[in-house]
């Protein structure tokens, strides 16, 4: 039985993900061992907090490097399929709400690649999980966070 998490992205989220590594691993890594150097260097370790504050650093950088690793390795990239239809990551969703006619526009993407300000929510959101799998003109029930619903109505899947 294989426990692995897959990360569900567009080619564009791998793309990213792939930039953020390299920038970490040949970038911000040895801006984070010369920090540590030059805070060696100003002796006494015990009491020195640029060293521990590099040190932090250097812990904070190794982790999201081998977070980042794993996302890519285990990486599954979402194909634009031709079924327009119905609602799946990597489509973009404009729905309007009921009764006051508001749009919104969503891209459904992997949790990996979320980015609520650019419109791009996790498939694992509430508002993706409720349009998931559903087509053009349905009329899905959004629930919210406060508890309450949101009645919308899917108008466009690209």
């Amino acid at each position: 039985m294989n426990n692995t998490k897959e990360f569900p992205m567009t080619q564009e989220g791998f793309n990213k993900l792939e930039e953020e590594l390299e920038y970490l691993k040949t970038i911000k890594r040895p801006e984070v061992v010369e920090k540590i150097k030059v805070a060696r260097s100003f002796g006494d370790l015990s009491e020195n907090s640029e060293y521990d504050a590099a040190k932090d650093e250097q812990g904070f950088v190794e982790q999201e490097i081998s977070k980042i690793e794993d996302m890519i390795r285990h990486a599954k990239i979402i194909t634009e399929n031709g079924d327009n239809n119905s609602v799946n990551i990597g489509k973009t969703v404009t729905f309007e709400e009921i009764p006051d006619g508001d749009k919104e526009v969503y891209t459904i993407v992997g949790s990996a690649e979320a980015d609520p300000f650019e419109g791009k929510i996790s498939n694992e959101s509430p508002i993706a999980k409720a349009l998931m799998g559903k087509k053009l003109n349905d009329t899905v029930t959004v629930p919210l966070p406060n508890g309450n619903d949101m009645k919308v109505k899917i108008v466009s899947i690209d």
